[in-house]
């Protein structure tokens, strides 16, 4: 009997120190039990926009100047992710946030009060007058930084062309371009012909040059032209603002070879070139730099022939004038006399 009750008072010590080490719900110095922790949730996250460029094209534009920009436009566009779009007009209402780069050409554009609306984006003016850089507008011509190598080459391609060197401008009266232009040209065509000395006279200092009053009327310059025309003159380079269309008809009727900036709006016999500048190659050059933001600029245009008469001046002679057009840009070459 006294072995069963030692037996039971033995387990009954073991089950108290079992018990012992579990802590109770009501025991104080129990750890609090971890409880379950949920994860947050991710809301909803909005996809920022494509970034957009916008192209501004004039709607009386030919067809083959106006698929000239889209189409580089749209590769340079494309090449960097963003959408595209032409418009003939641009109104607040597409400026969007999204909105990277604008590039204009039409005239009718209130650029200066729609980049101040947008002033995310960078603006890109291209030959619109009246237009200066700075902020977030940049420009692409609208300068006369390049007339003496407009006159350079006038000079240079119309002594390839003109028998015995006969050559030379028509300018505006009191022009601020008028030395710059007769001093380059003649810089021109001596490069190509040394002292270019008539071989059968008139023994002229060519090119020769003859200015316009500012008050004579379009009807008018024909006269002024005909000063030229009795001292042999056979190419003629025109100023900007002089070619109107009075003049050019008058200068294609009397035979005389003509050379400016601007092609004529309707073909005229014995036009050679138009010099002007290449806004193509100068809009893949700014692009990079205006979608890195670092706009407000005057952008640099290379010259380029455009409406190249080849039955004048052939495909040899351009290739030639073409060279020396690349050193002209290149620094290698100087409008200047020595």
């Amino acid at each position: 009997m006294r072995a069963r009750f030692t037996f039971l008072f033995l387990i009954l010590l073991l089950l108290t120190a079992c018990s012992a080490g579990v802590p109770t719900p009501g025991d104080a110095t129990a750890p609090p039990l971890p409880s379950a922790t949920i994860p947050p949730t991710a809301g909803p996250t909005s996809t920022p926009a494509t970034p957009l460029v916008i192209l501004i094209l004039p709607s009386g534009m030919s067809d083959e100047q106006s698929q000239a920009y889209q189409k580089i436009v749209y590769q340079l566009s494309q090449a960097e992710g963003y959408r595209f779009i032409v418009l003939n007009k641009l109104t607040s209402a597409e400026l969007e946030p999204s909105l990277k780069v604008v590039i204009d050409l039409s005239p009718e554009t209130d650029i200066i009060s729609l980049a101040a609306q947008a002033p995310q984006a960078q603006f890109l003016a291209i030959n619109l007058p009246g237009i200066q850089p700075g902020g977030n507008i940049s420009i692409l011509g609208g300068d006369k930084a390049s007339m003496d190598r407009i006159a350079f080459m006038a000079g240079y391609i119309a002594a390839t062309i003109t028998q015995d060197y006969h050559t030379g401008a028509l300018v505006r009266k009191d022009s601020p371009d008028a030395e710059v232009i007769i001093n380059a040209m003649r810089a021109g065509q001596m490069f190509f012909c040394g002292l270019c000395n008539p071989y059968a006279g008139p023994y002229e200092l060519y090119p020769l040059v003859q200015d316009i009053p500012a008050d004579a009327k379009p009807s008018e310059y024909g006269a002024y032209a005909d000063i030229l025309l009795r001292r042999k003159v056979e190419t003629i380079f025109i100023e900007p603002g002089v070619d109107v269309p009075e003049l050019l008809q008058y200068l294609q009727s009397v035979g005389i070879l003509m050379i400016s900036t601007q092609t004529p709006t309707k073909p005229v016999a014995g036009w050679v070139v138009s010099l002007q500048p290449n806004y193509l190659e100068a809009v893949k050059a700014a692009f990079p730099e205006l979608i890195a933001g670092q706009g407000g600029k005057a952008f640099p245009a290379p010259l380029s022939f455009n409406d190249a008469n080849d039955s004048i001046f052939g495909p040899g002679k351009q290739l030639y004038a073409q060279r020396v057009l690349d050193d002209l840009l290149n620094g290698l070459i100087s409008t200047e006399i020595k």
